[in-house]
């Protein structure tokens, strides 16, 4: 049975606007959606700054530790600077300075350990372009202690 209307209150309620002691269907369905539009929002957020990393993932490992390094003070420190700084470093392909220098050390460790090709003597190098080759005989190592220096 229905409760008859107060007779001061109006006698066209609005549909959203319910009776006493049933469930308001309406503050359940916004409750749901402000609670998935929370999470939306977080994860869209969370996505977005971690985009330059994901962008720098296909880069260097040291340009992608240094954009991480800065998405991780601008979502602490919530200064955007960080955020662009790292965005940017992410669009900009670093140069490749590793790969030589691992390969220039790998070339001086086996001169040192005698296992590549020996620095040629100057009796075994060619002469400059425009001189003639100077006599040079190959002195042994015995030789070379015994023979005082010429300078």
């Amino acid at each position: 049975m229905a409760e008859p209307l107060h007779p001061v209150a109006t006698h066209h309620l609005p549909p959203f606007v319910t009776a006493p002691g049933e469930t308001d269907v309406l503050f359940v369905v916004m409750g749901i959606f402000v609670l998935l539009a929370v999470i939306g929002i977080g994860i869209f957020y969370f996505k977005l700054h971690a985009l330059p990393e994901q962008m720098a993932h296909r880069g260097q490992k040291i340009q992608f530790e240094l954009v991480a390094v800065l998405a991780l003070l601008a979502l602490f420190t919530h200064n955007h600077a960080f955020w662009i700084a790292g965005l940017l470093l992410a669009f900009v392909p670093l140069p490749d300075f590793t790969t030589p220098l691992s390969s220039m050390a790998r070339a001086l460790e086996r001169i040192a350990d005698g296992a590549g090709p020996a620095v040629p003597s100057r009796a075994t190098r060619a002469p400059a372009p425009g001189q003639t080759a100077p006599e040079v005989t190959a002195a042994t190592d015995a030789d070379r202690s015994t023979k005082p220096r010429e300078v």
